[in-house]
């Protein structure tokens, strides 16, 4: 069985961290890079998405509020915070607000990064498989109240 590559949004401000992400990381995934939430907001409009990492630090909006605005429109990519600052608000808002799903200190580190861009791709699938049986059951739960009225009537 081939094995499906992640696509992975990486929005930064910081043009080498978009490069030194997309050099370690688009042989195994595919890889779309963004410097703003709003060159973001382009891609997520043409393509699909399983994770979204973000940095914290950007000029025009903050990691949080890019994420905050991504959960209203595509609410189904993993979400993962950078942060080169030890700064708590940001990772507690990033957690309830943001919804994500883990945060990862910069300088980044390979193997932890893509142990968590794994971790974040089972639960992707996971919620995407509960989400297709809850459509399923939905389905046939109307199909049963359907056939209920049916037998109501008759």
């Amino acid at each position: 069985m081939v094995e499906k590559k992640i696509n992975i949004l990486y929005v930064d401000d910081e043009e080498n961290n978009l490069i030194s992400f997309k050099a370690t990381f688009r042989l195994k995934h595919h890889v779309f890079t963004a410097l703003s939430g709003e060159e973001a907001f382009k891609i997520l409009e043409t393509k699909q998405v399983d994770i979204i990492i973000t940095d914290q630090r950007m000029p025009a909006m903050t990691g949080v509020e890019f994420l905050e605005k991504v959960i209203e429109k595509y609410p189904d990519p993993i979400r993962i915070l950078l942060t080169g600052y030890a700064d708590m608000n940001a990772v507690v808002d990033a957690v309830n607000k943001g919804k994500i799903f883990h945060y990862v200190t910069k300088p980044w580190n390979e193997e932890e990064l893509n142990l968590t861009i794994n971790r974040a791709y089972d639960k992707y699938l996971e919620k995407s498989k509960l989400k297709d049986t809850n459509e399923k059951l939905e389905v046939s739960n109307d199909q049963l109240e359907f056939l209920l009225r049916q037998r109501l009537l008759s």
